[in-house]
């Protein structure tokens, strides 16, 4: 998905949702526009509001609005349609990439997947959004195993704290996925309760 300019998509949603907006540098640009709208006194409606964390976490799995909608439509049905969305959006194939560390950002996990240097159980996948289960093992295909795309991943993942529905092991360049994903408010940079609000109306 082409995604356009970070740095205003970021500034505009104000959060850091792109590893390039993780920065210093951008925390200060960040804090001198806060206060800039402050002095404006401008206020955003609750429909703006819920906007807002709509697209900070749609941007932040780098998901299309068809994309996002789809999974949003399905954990409706659910009788915890935040657990759901939650445990959809962080069980897919890219984002466990990311979360274990063998891929450095979602963009080059989606990459790397559509490129078939992945094996999930062993088998070689080329679709990004394939959603995992406990027990499943993501790891590297032995052909890519010298891509310039995991060069440093086992001390990238030594390094990384992962999730605790994630077991990582960077010798082998693998994760496995032990359990569900489970959202905790305010452990985030978006707030999908007010996302589901937004899709409620």
């Amino acid at each position: 998905m082409k995604i356009g300019p970070k740095y205003k998509i970021a500034r505009r949603l104000g959060a850091p949702i792109f590893e390039k907006t993780q920065t210093p540098k951008y925390a200060l640009s960040l804090a001198r526009k806060e206060k800039s709208d402050n002095r404006r006194g401008k206020p955003k409606s609750e429909f703006g509001k819920e906007l807002i964390e709509k697209q900070k976490a749609r941007f932040s799995y780098g998901l299309s609005e068809r994309q996002f909608r789809v999974y949003v439509d399905k954990s409706l049905r659910s009788r915890e349609p935040v657990q759901k969305l939650f445990a959809t959006l962080e069980s897919r194939l890219d984002n466990v990439l990311f979360r274990s560390g063998i891929s450095k950002t979602r963009a080059q996990a989606r990459q790397a997947a559509s490129h078939g240097h992945i094996l999930v159980n062993g088998k070689r996948v080329t679709v990004p959004s394939i959603l995992l289960r406990a027990g499943d093992t993501v790891s590297l295909r032995a052909g890519s195993a010298n891509s310039p795309l995991f060069g440093d991943a086992d001390e990238r993942m030594k390094a990384l704290a992962t999730p605790t529905w994630l077991k990582s092991e960077p010798a082998l360049r693998q994760a496995t996925v032990t359990g569900v994903p489970a959202y905790q408010a305010g452990e985030h940079l978006f707030d999908l309760g007010i996302v589901i609000e937004f899709y409620n109306r």
